[in-house]
């Protein structure tokens, strides 16, 4: 039998995007073919999508992990590498994304609806789109970044139109058996129901849907019992019904008294959710009362008892029995009718449009911060700056020499020198830590030198570990300084 999942935690990663090329056209009669490298291709993203056709979460419950293709690293021949294929994860409709904190990222309502819950890295530039003035033929090329990782809450909230509530067998499982096609499982203990059960109903031209939501007992919404894992499914209902158990044995209880105790828990639940697709709170929503197993002995005395009360509340009052099938075809059309009012009060959600947010043009896009774990240290944080950092092959100086122009430029030198940064402090970008040297010209035209070096990072006054090791030789006696053997 197919488990009812409706909360799991999926760990998602997007696709790492390919390394760019650094590559040189080599033709015969052609000694200056110039860069060719082409790009890397983007990493894939993780995208959620609303599917009509699924209705529980129960596949990610058993795959947890969902992770998107890489993109592939550029070729000589100005050939782009091939992007990284995207995830297409298909959730049910009324399914809430959280983030680990638990705040909402997104409530996907609506067929066709779309997430990307990870987006996937940047392919990284290949040599013959790093040329410029000053740098003819690149000999480096950019690293493919990282696509993002997350851990994600999906909670999956009914998209029902009639929420049945009552008390442990109080046969709303039965009414929804004799209301549409679903065949719920249906005991005479309490808490049978451990899963909502949904149903389609027809009345007339209209079609609705009606969910048993279980085990609500006073206590609920302070976590007693089963229903604060299941009043959420009640978030999305427009119409609540009461069903009451006008046969029970508990000497204790009676229907009004059932009533108000489900009525003081739904009014405790507060919904996580509020905005365009959430209904309010539970205690606004239209009310009927179903006072069901009239075909008992002495339950119709007690519904007479019960009527007039509860119709002073302003609810309408049906009385059935599911066993019977008696007053089952005015229940339906009431229901269809309150259903159908809603509806044309609220236009079916349509798909969230995606919004783009200019960066403000006054935006440096960094800061520049003091260490507190290095004296004399420096964390700059940013997107950019710690994107170039990702991209930087530091094995390859001309490499760096391009991150170090590009920091320049943004303002990053300028900054330092600002905040009294002294020549070899440490300064720390992303998970890199490396010396600064502000007598670097970076930013300046720079003299064009063999491939993959760069004359600036020669140009230093610090003492280099080959120099110091020489000193030391020769502080021994291993060495004659003058002749250096």
């Amino acid at each position: 039998m197919a488990k009812f999942i409706d909360r799991v935690v999926l760990h998602v990663r997007a696709g790492k995007g390919g390394h760019g090329c650094a590559s040189v056209h080599r033709e015969k009669f052609k000694p200056l073919g110039g860069p060719d490298g082409g790009n890397g291709g983007n990493g894939g993203d993780v995208i959620l999508e609303v599917d009509a056709n699924v209705h529980t979460l129960l596949d990610f419950h058993f795959h947890p992990h969902a992770k998107a293709g890489n993109g592939k690293p550029g070729e000589g021949g100005n050939r782009d590498g091939k992007k990284g294929g995207e995830l297409l994860l298909k959730v049910p409709d009324g399914t809430v994304v959280l983030d680990a904190h638990g705040e909402v990222l997104m409530d996907l309502v609506g067929a066709g609806n779309r997430f990307v819950v990870a987006k996937g890295g940047r392919g990284g530039l290949g040599n013959a789109a790093l040329v410029s003035r000053a740098r003819k033929a690149p000999g480096f090329a950019l690293l493919g970044e990282e696509g993002e990782a997350h851990d994600v809450v999906l909670e999956l909230k009914s998209v029902a139109d009639v929420g049945l509530v009552g008390f442990p067998s109080a046969g709303k499982s039965s009414l929804v058996s004799v209301l549409s096609a679903a065949k719920p499982k249906i005991a005479d203990y309490p808490f049978t129901t451990l899963v909502p059960n949904l149903g389609v109903v027809n009345a007339g031209d209209t079609t609705f849907t009606v969910a048993d939501v279980p085990g609500l007992i006073p206590g609920a919404s302070d976590g007693r019992g089963l229903g604060l894992d299941f009043l959420r499914h009640l978030e999305r209902c427009a119409v609540l019904a009461h069903v009451v158990d006008l046969a029970t044995l508990d000497p204790g209880r009676d229907p009004i008294s059932d009533i108000d105790a489900l009525e003081a828990e739904l009014a405790a639940y507060k919904p996580a959710l509020h905005g365009d697709v959430s209904l309010g709170d539970l205690a606004g929503r239209p009310r009927v009362v179903i006072l069901n197993k009239v075909d008992v002995p002495d339950a119709e005395d007690l519904a007479d008892l019960v009527t007039s009360e509860l119709q002073e509340r302003g609810w309408p009052v049906f009385r059935i029995s599911a066993v019977a099938h008696t007053g089952l075809r005015q229940l339906t059309f009431a229901l269809a009718e309150l259903v159908q009012t809603y509806r044309d009060a609220h236009p079916a959600a349509e798909p969230k449009r995606p919004v783009i947010r200019p960066v403000p043009v006054d935006n440096s896009g960094f800061t520049v911060r003091a260490d507190p774990d290095e004296p004399g240290g420096f964390i700059v944080r940013g997107t950019r700056p710690e994107r170039w950092v990702h991209q930087t092959q530091f094995d390859n100086d001309e490499a760096v020499g391009y991150l170090a122009d590009r920091l320049a430029r943004l303002g990053v030198e300028d900054e330092l020198v600002r905040l009294g940064a002294q020549p070899g402090a440490p300064v720390t970008i992303g998970e890199v830590t490396f010396d600064w040297e502000p007598q670097i010209t970076a930013g300046a035209d720079i003299v064009p030198t063999g491939r993959g070096t760069d004359i600036r990072l020669e140009q230093t006054d610090r003492v280099s570990a080959a120099e110091r090791k020489h000193a030391s030789r020769v502080r021994r006696g291993l060495l004659d300084e003058e002749s250096g053997e």
